[in-house]
């Protein structure tokens, strides 16, 4: 898959008054999506940004609406010294046009998204992505749904989520003035 959004992130500064708004997706939004959430926020707090960047996730689906992040993916982040604060919500048309960047966490909810994007009418390719495009080390081109893998598999998750994270950030930071 082709995507522009990684090699020409919308380049303009970000500043407090026009913060970069960021949304990661995933289908039920409890698992992958919070923890990029909770992982791109504590790097941007790192490095005191936190003023320049909005972050939100959401899933393509509905189906657990309201419940906060699955315990597993709770505890791996905090493991790693990160709490996820999110609960979860459903991606809507609004959602498309007021986010910079919406990175979906596999093919398929990259999909789902420009499906949505279709039908409320929007062109939203050169601001969508997949995380995993953003990772130095890609394997895969997914994040993969970490409940094949038992606790590793949570594990396998937050460890390609923070370096995608990471290198993202690393992409944005120079924009900020």
């Amino acid at each position: 898959m082709e995507n522009t959004a990684l090699t020409s992130l919308p380049h303009r500064t970000i500043t407090t008054e026009e913060p970069y708004k960021i949304c990661f997706v995933c289908l039920g939004n409890i698992c992958r999506s919070p923890t990029a959430e909770g992982v791109f926020q504590h790097l941007v707090e790192d490095r005191g940004l936190e003023a320049y960047f909005e972050i939100d996730s959401a899933g393509t689906s509905s189906y657990h609406v309201g419940e906060p992040a699955n315990k597993h993916s709770q505890r791996v982040a905090n493991q790693n010294g990160i709490t996820l604060h999110s609960n979860s919500r459903q991606l809507k048309g609004f959602d498309l046009e007021y986010y910079d960047l919406l990175l979906a966490m596999d093919t398929d909810n990259y999909q789902n998204m420009m499906d949505l994007a279709r039908r409320n009418g929007l062109d939203i390719e050169e601001k969508s992505a997949r995380l995993r495009d953003l990772d130095p080390d890609p394997t895969h081109g997914d994040v993969p749904d970490p409940y094949a893998g038992g606790m590793d598999g949570f594990q396998l998750v937050f460890d390609i989520v923070q370096r995608s994270c990471e290198n993202l950030l690393d992409q944005l930071e120079p924009m900020v003035k």
